[in-house]
Protein backbone atom coordinates (compact mmCIF):
# COMPACT_ATOMS: atom_id res chain seq x y z
CA UNK A 1 0.00 0.00 0.00
CA UNK A 2 3.31 2.47 1.12
CA UNK A 3 4.66 1.76 -2.58
CA UNK A 4 1.21 2.50 -4.09
CA UNK A 5 0.38 5.53 -2.20
CA UNK A 6 3.82 6.93 -3.04
CA UNK A 7 3.43 5.51 -6.62
CA UNK A 8 -0.25 7.67 -6.78
CA UNK A 9 1.97 10.89 -5.31
CA UNK A 10 4.91 10.98 -8.20
CA UNK A 11 1.91 10.48 -10.64
CA UNK A 12 0.04 13.21 -9.40
CA UNK A 13 2.69 15.90 -8.77
CA UNK A 14 3.82 14.76 -12.34
CA UNK A 15 0.46 15.54 -13.42
CA UNK A 16 0.61 19.15 -11.91
CA UNK A 17 3.54 20.14 -12.55
CA UNK A 18 2.49 19.35 -16.78
CA UNK A 19 -0.58 21.44 -15.63
CA UNK A 20 1.78 24.36 -14.50
CA UNK A 21 3.66 24.13 -17.68
CA UNK A 22 0.70 23.57 -19.89
CA UNK A 23 -0.78 27.19 -17.78
CA UNK A 24 2.57 29.44 -18.35
CA UNK A 25 2.71 27.99 -22.13
CA UNK A 26 -0.97 29.06 -22.95
CA UNK A 27 -0.34 32.60 -20.68
CA UNK A 28 2.73 33.10 -22.66
CA UNK A 29 0.76 32.19 -26.01
CA UNK A 30 -2.48 34.74 -24.91
CA UNK A 31 0.39 37.18 -24.05
CA UNK A 32 1.80 37.56 -27.62
CA UNK A 33 -1.09 37.25 -29.23
CA UNK A 34 -2.65 39.88 -27.08
CA UNK A 35 0.72 42.07 -28.09
CA UNK A 36 0.15 41.60 -31.85
CA UNK A 37 -3.54 42.29 -31.52
CA UNK A 38 -2.45 45.60 -29.82
CA UNK A 39 0.33 46.02 -32.38
CA UNK A 40 -1.61 45.61 -35.11
CA UNK A 41 -4.56 48.26 -34.31
CA UNK A 42 -2.00 50.88 -33.50
CA UNK A 43 -0.63 50.75 -36.69
CA UNK A 44 -3.48 50.47 -38.32
CA UNK A 45 -5.53 53.17 -36.16
CA UNK A 46 -3.26 55.22 -34.33
CA UNK A 47 0.43 55.22 -35.13
CA UNK A 48 2.66 54.01 -38.28
CA UNK A 49 6.54 54.30 -38.86
CA UNK A 50 7.99 54.95 -42.29
CA UNK A 51 11.39 55.39 -43.97
CA UNK A 52 12.59 58.28 -45.59
CA UNK A 53 14.02 56.88 -49.04
CA UNK A 54 14.11 59.52 -51.39
CA UNK A 55 15.85 63.76 -50.94
CA UNK A 56 12.83 65.37 -52.04
CA UNK A 57 12.00 66.63 -48.39
CA UNK A 58 15.08 67.90 -47.77
CA UNK A 59 16.05 69.56 -45.61
CA UNK A 60 13.46 69.05 -43.64
CA UNK A 61 13.33 64.76 -43.74
CA UNK A 62 16.62 63.28 -44.75
CA UNK A 63 17.25 60.02 -46.45
CA UNK A 64 17.25 57.33 -43.72
CA UNK A 65 15.57 59.59 -41.08
CA UNK A 66 12.72 57.07 -39.61
CA UNK A 67 9.41 58.57 -38.92
CA UNK A 68 6.36 58.43 -36.80
CA UNK A 69 2.96 58.88 -38.53
CA UNK A 70 -0.14 60.14 -36.86
CA UNK A 71 -2.83 58.22 -38.81
CA UNK A 72 -5.59 58.95 -35.85
CA UNK A 73 -5.72 62.78 -36.79
CA UNK A 74 -7.30 63.38 -39.77
CA UNK A 75 -9.98 60.63 -39.12
CA UNK A 76 -10.70 56.80 -38.47
CA UNK A 77 -10.27 54.62 -41.53
CA UNK A 78 -11.24 50.76 -42.60
CA UNK A 79 -7.73 49.29 -43.39
CA UNK A 80 -7.11 47.99 -46.97
CA UNK A 81 -9.48 50.16 -48.83
CA UNK A 82 -9.42 53.90 -46.70
CA UNK A 83 -12.58 54.52 -46.17
CA UNK A 84 -13.11 57.16 -43.68
CA UNK A 85 -15.54 56.06 -40.62
CA UNK A 86 -15.19 58.91 -37.95
CA UNK A 87 -13.61 62.22 -39.91
CA UNK A 88 -12.07 64.22 -37.40
CA UNK A 89 -10.12 66.94 -39.37
CA UNK A 90 -8.77 67.46 -42.49
CA UNK A 91 -4.90 68.61 -43.04
CA UNK A 92 -3.97 71.90 -43.52
CA UNK A 93 -1.44 73.89 -45.33
CA UNK A 94 1.96 73.35 -44.35
CA UNK A 95 1.22 69.90 -42.83
CA UNK A 96 3.44 67.40 -43.75
CA UNK A 97 1.71 63.85 -44.52
CA UNK A 98 2.44 60.60 -45.63
CA UNK A 99 -0.50 59.51 -48.32
CA UNK A 100 -1.20 56.59 -51.37
CA UNK A 101 0.56 57.87 -54.22
CA UNK A 102 -1.94 58.67 -56.99
CA UNK A 103 -0.10 57.36 -59.78
CA UNK A 104 0.74 53.97 -57.81
CA UNK A 105 -1.23 53.08 -54.97
CA UNK A 106 0.55 50.75 -53.79
CA UNK A 107 3.68 53.10 -53.05
CA UNK A 108 3.89 55.45 -50.12
CA UNK A 109 4.76 59.28 -50.63
CA UNK A 110 5.31 62.01 -48.21
CA UNK A 111 5.13 65.66 -49.20
CA UNK A 112 4.19 69.19 -47.49
CA UNK A 113 0.34 70.38 -48.02
CA UNK A 114 0.96 74.02 -50.26
CA UNK A 115 -2.74 74.24 -51.32
CA UNK A 116 -6.31 72.99 -49.66
CA UNK A 117 -9.72 72.46 -51.21
CA UNK A 118 -10.82 76.04 -52.90
CA UNK A 119 -7.39 77.62 -53.30
CA UNK A 120 -5.59 79.10 -56.22
CA UNK A 121 -2.05 78.12 -56.91
CA UNK A 122 0.55 79.27 -59.02
CA UNK A 123 3.81 79.34 -59.42
CA UNK A 124 5.69 82.35 -61.15
CA UNK A 125 9.94 81.44 -61.56
CA UNK A 126 9.94 79.65 -58.68
CA UNK A 127 8.39 81.97 -56.56
CA UNK A 128 4.83 79.67 -55.19
CA UNK A 129 1.76 82.08 -54.56
CA UNK A 130 -1.65 81.15 -53.05
CA UNK A 131 -4.51 82.77 -53.37
CA UNK A 132 -2.60 85.63 -55.06
CA UNK A 133 0.11 86.13 -52.06
CA UNK A 134 3.39 85.20 -52.20
CA UNK A 135 4.24 81.78 -49.95
CA UNK A 136 7.59 82.54 -48.06
CA UNK A 137 8.70 79.63 -45.98
CA UNK A 138 12.39 79.07 -44.25
CA UNK A 139 11.31 74.94 -44.89
CA UNK A 140 11.93 75.55 -49.20
CA UNK A 141 15.35 74.88 -51.05
CA UNK A 142 16.12 75.29 -53.89
CA UNK A 143 19.56 74.44 -55.16
CA UNK A 144 19.33 75.04 -58.96
CA UNK A 145 19.60 78.03 -60.15
CA UNK A 146 18.31 77.58 -63.35
CA UNK A 147 14.65 78.40 -64.08
CA UNK A 148 12.76 76.24 -66.37
CA UNK A 149 10.14 77.57 -68.69
CA UNK A 150 6.64 76.50 -68.15
CA UNK A 151 6.07 75.26 -71.77
CA UNK A 152 8.53 72.82 -71.18
CA UNK A 153 7.46 71.41 -67.73
CA UNK A 154 5.97 72.68 -64.45
CA UNK A 155 8.59 72.82 -61.91
CA UNK A 156 9.17 76.47 -61.46
CA UNK A 157 6.32 77.91 -63.63
CA UNK A 158 2.79 76.56 -63.38
CA UNK A 159 -0.99 77.30 -62.64
CA UNK A 160 -3.33 79.40 -62.04
CA UNK A 161 -4.81 76.02 -60.84
CA UNK A 162 -8.02 75.81 -58.37
CA UNK A 163 -7.82 73.16 -55.92
CA UNK A 164 -11.15 70.57 -56.18
CA UNK A 165 -13.38 69.49 -53.93
CA UNK A 166 -11.45 66.99 -51.06
CA UNK A 167 -8.57 67.80 -52.37
CA UNK A 168 -4.59 68.63 -51.71
CA UNK A 169 -1.88 70.15 -53.51
CA UNK A 170 1.77 68.76 -51.88
CA UNK A 171 4.89 69.68 -52.91
CA UNK A 172 8.39 69.12 -51.31
CA UNK A 173 10.68 71.04 -49.03
CA UNK A 174 13.52 69.91 -51.95
CA UNK A 175 11.96 71.77 -54.55
CA UNK A 176 13.76 71.52 -57.26
CA UNK A 177 14.24 67.87 -56.31
CA UNK A 178 10.93 67.09 -56.03
CA UNK A 179 8.22 65.02 -57.96
CA UNK A 180 4.68 66.37 -56.81
CA UNK A 181 1.42 67.88 -57.39
CA UNK A 182 3.03 70.33 -59.82
CA UNK A 183 3.45 67.17 -62.08
CA UNK A 184 0.50 64.41 -61.90
CA UNK A 185 -1.40 66.43 -59.60
CA UNK A 186 -3.87 66.37 -56.56
CA UNK A 187 -4.18 64.56 -53.77
CA UNK A 188 -7.59 63.41 -52.83
CA UNK A 189 -8.27 63.33 -48.95
CA UNK A 190 -9.28 59.57 -49.07
CA UNK A 191 -5.86 58.75 -50.08
CA UNK A 192 -4.20 60.25 -47.26
CA UNK A 193 -2.80 57.94 -44.31
CA UNK A 194 -2.16 60.59 -41.63
CA UNK A 195 0.84 63.41 -40.35
CA UNK A 196 4.33 63.15 -40.26
CA UNK A 197 5.08 64.07 -36.55
CA UNK A 198 8.48 62.90 -34.90
CA UNK A 199 12.01 61.47 -36.28
CA UNK A 200 12.50 58.39 -34.00
CA UNK A 201 15.61 56.69 -35.51
CA UNK A 202 17.83 58.46 -38.47
CA UNK A 203 20.51 56.31 -40.33
CA UNK A 204 23.55 58.20 -42.60
CA UNK A 205 24.42 55.46 -44.65
CA UNK A 206 27.10 57.71 -46.40
CA UNK A 207 28.88 57.98 -42.73
CA UNK A 208 27.69 54.96 -41.74
CA UNK A 209 25.91 56.27 -38.62
CA UNK A 210 23.80 57.54 -36.62
CA UNK A 211 22.66 60.92 -36.70
CA UNK A 212 21.86 61.40 -32.99
CA UNK A 213 20.69 64.92 -33.00
CA UNK A 214 17.88 63.70 -35.08
CA UNK A 215 16.94 61.36 -32.94
CA UNK A 216 13.20 62.27 -31.33
CA UNK A 217 13.07 66.00 -33.38
CA UNK A 218 9.35 67.09 -34.14
CA UNK A 219 8.84 67.26 -37.63
CA UNK A 220 7.84 71.27 -38.45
Amino acid sequence: MKEFAKTMKAENASDAGDIRKKSRLRENIEAIIVAVILALFIRAFIVQAFKIPSGSMKETLLVGDHILVNKFLYGIKIPLIQKTLIPIKNPHRGDIIVFRFPEEPAKDFIKRVIAVEGDVIEIHNKQVYVNHQALNSDYAVYTDPHVISGTIQPRDNFGPVSIPKDSLFVMGDNRDQSYDSRFWGFVGLDAVKGKAFMIYWSWDKDRFGVRWSRLGDWIR
